[in-house]
């Protein structure tokens, strides 16, 4: 059962464990509905395969969305500004000019609510209300994690009363060797093409192919460039439209082939970003330091700044369309 960890900004935060018959355990906490601290057997031992803290003080200020939920819009948009049915919305920037993540009070930094619990479900649940980051509409948001042998399932659904942008993710960092870097993990996705970036990240609305550039994953390589130096990637990738649904979007491999995750999603894009500003100068769990290259983030999604982009897939939900997203993902 959930048990109080700790406090930010004097609010209790719970933790909630769920544990599994093949011996997974995955800490959960509600500040953010973020996910804490995982762990896989390996051998006889517990293996830490995603970035987290173990003093929870750490995360509201030293934390880049290490396992939160992300939103109300994950990724970035434009300006912080978008126009929706004639009305112009300016949000609060936080990262230069454009809004990131929801904002500087989204929903990776809001204390969540314990709607279900069972040894391996939780239902976490956030109301928003009408101007939350300048948003438009109230938006009664729930996110449900359930655990079953090596595979973890996440139900995203959110209802609104007037039409609003939505983008909604989990931002683990994983590293499935528990420290170190993740340069030598082997990475494949099932995505021809990418969202083009301009300046401070933001799309400038073409979409690319990855064939014959460094974004061509569809066969699986590391993360090292030819002279071993790491590739920077933070890129959103288009996932194909006519894949195999029941196959994964994305596979991982431990460099020692130990571990292997595979993610499925019912999303357009995934944003692909493996660490490489990461130099968290606090420790992480069990005292680990986390450098450039520590974790990668594999984030199902909408396209960044869909909002501004009307040729993108449409992030906007409405009273009669809510926001449904579904991805799994199994580490073993």
């Amino acid at each position: 059962m959930a048990r109080v960890a700790g406090s930010i900004d004097g609010q209790a935060v719970h933790e909630v464990v769920l544990t599994s018959a093949t011996g997974v355990r995955i800490s959960l906490l509600t500040y953010g509905a973020l996910i804490r601290d995982w762990r896989v057997p390996v051998g006889d031992q517990l293996r830490p395969v995603v970035l987290g803290f173990d003093d929870i003080s750490f995360y509201r200020d030293h934390s880049p969305y290490f396992g939160a939920i992300a939103g109300r819009v994950a990724n970035r948009i434009g300006g912080a500004r978008f126009t929706l049915d004639g009305a112009v919305y300016d949000l609060p920037p936080n990262e230069g000019p454009n809004q990131l993540h929801g904002g500087p009070e989204g929903l990776a930094l809001q204390i969540w609510q314990i709607a279900e619990e069972s040894e391996n479900s939780v239902k976490l649940t956030l109301f928003s209300p009408d101007g939350a980051m300048g948003y438009p509409g109230n938006l009664e948001i729930s996110v449900t994690y359930t655990l079953t042998r090596n595979r973890l399932e996440i139900d995203f659904a959110a209802e609104t009363d007037r039409p609003t942008p939505v983008n909604i993710v989990q931002h683990n960092y994983f590293n499935l060797m528990g420290r170190g870097d993740v340069l030598d993990h082997r990475l494949s996705f099932v995505a021809g093409a990418y969202t083009e970036l301009g300046e401070g990240q933001i799309p400038t609305g073409a979409i690319l192919p990855t064939k014959g550039t460094d974004f061509d994953f569809r066969q699986a390589r590391t993360m090292r460039q030819a002279d071993g130096a790491g590739q920077k990637i933070d890129c959103n990738f288009v996932l194909d439209t006519r894949r195999d649904q029941t196959e994964p979007v994305a596979v991982v491999q431990a460099p020692d082939g130990s571990l292997t995750l595979r993610i499925h999603t019912d999303q357009p894009g995934l944003q692909v970003y493996n660490g490489w500003k990461l130099d968290v100068p606090v420790p992480g769990l069990e005292g680990a330091h986390y450098p450039a290259y520590g974790g990668l983030c594999l984030e199902d999604q909408n396209f960044p700044d869909a909002i501004n982009n009307p040729h993108f897939p449409s992030s906007v939900v409405t009273p009669r369309t809510p926001y449904l997203h579904w991805s799994a993902i199994e580490i073993k």
